[in-house]
């Protein structure tokens, strides 16, 4: 555990280890009868039962109706007992779920038909509509800001217990397929470690979480880094004039005091498909820590080729500057299919004589280029002018040079092409970089 982006991670670990030690979770069904039977029980004692709930202690779960289940539900929902929706949770697995021995299914699947029979946006409609007659029966009528705390309560108790349900199919599948396999199902990257290019939305507000952290340690890494390589070079002539006073011996070398090098960044970035979701993510790293280089210029491409530095400058919310890459930049010069041999050539006729010994160019993209020619001499003449040329591509070596793709047909005129697929790669190259 490193931070809280970690924790529910850590709770799945525990739970698919440990959730089946003791007998309150055991998956003895005939236990799950009686503890639903036993809480029934209580609650009409209380005084608390209605019709949905009059028969619960003879039979328990399996004598109610689909119709009293969900009944049922909705009364523990109301009341927000939570013993009660935790029995329900698991009643509703047993019931709806359909999970049958050694069945290679994942718990997706299972959570979906039990959720589908329990209809738990209706029941949240229910609920909100209960809670205005009752302010209506006590002679008020309940405020914006009561109406959307009441639904935020409901809505908490309704993630409560699709947690539940998904508590259940995990503890259900840990004792089908043991420990060991759902360990292995189950198991999901840090935000680190996702994929640029299969991340899922979910997975994309954890890239973006975790890109602030990693800036701020980048930077500060970066800075310390530059403050503490103070030796330059040997200086020869004052080496030899200091050993004068030891007889001619060079007992005290001196060196020359050092130039902080800031390179100047050139990012030149395809934009197209599956490939955008890298380049949003470098960019925004690029322009986060841009404190460490000395200017930072922009480029973006499909077919078509355009310079977009402007629209992060003056900008503090670099997400907002990314957007209006993606939705202003002038891209698409024929069909909007990637073609990096022409966009290379126009950045060549318009561009390429601001390269320059200082410049560092960063080209991102997979190189798929559709069959079209490569224009690899671009490269190659920037090569020659630049300090150095870097390709980071979001695709694992193996796909390389494969299909269309002809990233080696480039990589040959670079300084180096990288793998480049998650985060935690993105953070190694820019913190070699800088």
């Amino acid at each position: 555990m490193k931070n809280q982006a970690h924790w529910r991670s850590f709770e799945t670990v525990f739970e698919v280890y440990f959730s089946l030690r003791g007998s309150k979770y055991g998956l003895d069904d005939d236990s799950l009868e009686q503890d639903l039977a036993d809480l029934l029980d209580d609650d009409e004692r209380d005084g608390q039962g209605d019709q949905g709930s009059g028969q619960s202690g003879q039979g328990g779960g399996d004598a109610l109706t689909p119709e009293e289940l969900q009944q049922l539900l909705y009364q523990a929902m109301m009341k927000g007992d939570e013993s009660l929706m935790r029995a329900i949770a698991r009643q509703a697995v047993k019931r709806f779920a359909g999970m049958e021995p050694g069945r290679p299914v994942g718990g997706t699947y299972y959570l979906y038909r039990t959720l589908r029979n329990l209809d738990l946006e209706g029941l949240l409609e229910k609920m909100m509509e209960q809670r205005r007659d009752q302010a209506s029966q006590d002679g008020q009528e309940l405020s914006k800001l009561e109406e959307r705390l009441e639904q935020d309560e409901y809505e908490h108790r309704i993630d409560a217990l699709k947690k539940e349900i998904e508590a259940e199919i995990r503890r259900r599948l840990v004792a089908d397929r043991g420990i060991e396999a759902m360990a292995k199902t189950l198991r999901k990257p840090l935000p680190e470690d996702v994929d640029f290019m299969h991340a899922s939305r979910e997975e994309m507000v954890g890239l973006r979480k975790a890109l602030i952290p990693l800036t701020r340690r980048l930077a500060v890494r970066l800075a310390r880094k530059r403050r503490h390589n103070r030796r330059g070079p040997l200086d020869f002539r004052r080496t030899v004039r200091a050993s004068l006073s030891y007889g001619g011996v060079p007992a005290e070398p001196k060196f020359r005091h050092p130039r902080p090098h800031k390179p100047e960044i050139f990012v030149i970035a395809d934009i197209s498909g599956s490939v955008a979701a890298f380049a949003r993510f470098t960019l925004m790293l690029v322009y986060a820590i841009s404190g460490q280089f000395s200017k930072v210029r922009s480029f973006v491409f499909i077919d078509g080729i355009d310079e977009v530095t402007s629209y992060f400058e003056g900008v503090e919310d670099v997400t907002e500057a990314v957007h209006r890459v993606n939705t202003e930049a002038d891209v698409v010069w024929v069909d909007g299919h990637s073609d990096y041999g022409h966009a290379f050539e126009v950045f060549h006729n318009k561009w390429g004589k601001d390269i320059g010994p200082k410049t560092t160019v960063i080209i991102l993209g997979d190189a798929r280029n559709n069959y079209h020619a490569s224009q690899s001499w671009v490269i190659k003449e920037m090569q020659k002018k630049a300090r150095h040329v870097y390709w980071l591509n979001p695709e694992p070596k193996s796909y390389w040079d494969t299909g269309d793709s002809i990233v080696g047909d480039y990589a040959a005129y670079t300084s180096g092409a990288y793998e480049c697929r998650n985060l935690r790669q993105l953070e190694k190259f820019v913190e070699k970089l800088a």
